[in-house]
């Protein structure tokens, strides 16, 4: 017989419960970076932008979610997406004021990783 009391999860050994989402998803803009050296990211160009955002809570909303996946895309892609980033934000557009800017629009969100090309990733992630 198994001993119940050492096999169940108790919030005393493994702290507070959260429940924790992903979502992944691509868009695609171009933007020029305003930069105090010689760059060619100063002139416009593009990239498929692969964004992926982290929520969590430690409880449910009244549909039973952290955010609802669609929500979260359509707030970003709706936003981005085949946009001129210069345009559309008010900062200097680089990968890593992009990932903040994501995670201040979206419920719940503590962390946005922000893919411009293959290996250059950007992490923003809320202190707590």
């Amino acid at each position: 017989m198994v001993d119940s009391s050492k096999t169940s999860c108790h919030k005393t050994k493994l702290g507070k419960p959260m429940y924790r989402i992903s979502k992944r998803f691509e868009i695609s803009g171009a933007h020029k970076l305003n930069l105090s050296y010689e760059s060619k990211c100063q002139e416009i160009h593009g990239h498929n932008w692969i964004i992926t955002v982290f929520c969590k809570s430690k409880t449910l909303n009244a549909e039973g979610m952290v955010v609802d996946f669609s929500h979260v895309k359509k707030t970003i892609q709706g936003k981005l997406d085949h946009k001129y980033l210069n345009e559309v934000l008010d900062f200097n557009p680089t990968a890593e004021n992009i990932a903040k800017w994501i995670c201040d629009q979206i419920p719940c969100c503590y962390k946005v990783s922000v893919q411009e090309s293959d290996g250059n990733v950007a992490e923003y992630e809320v202190d707590e």
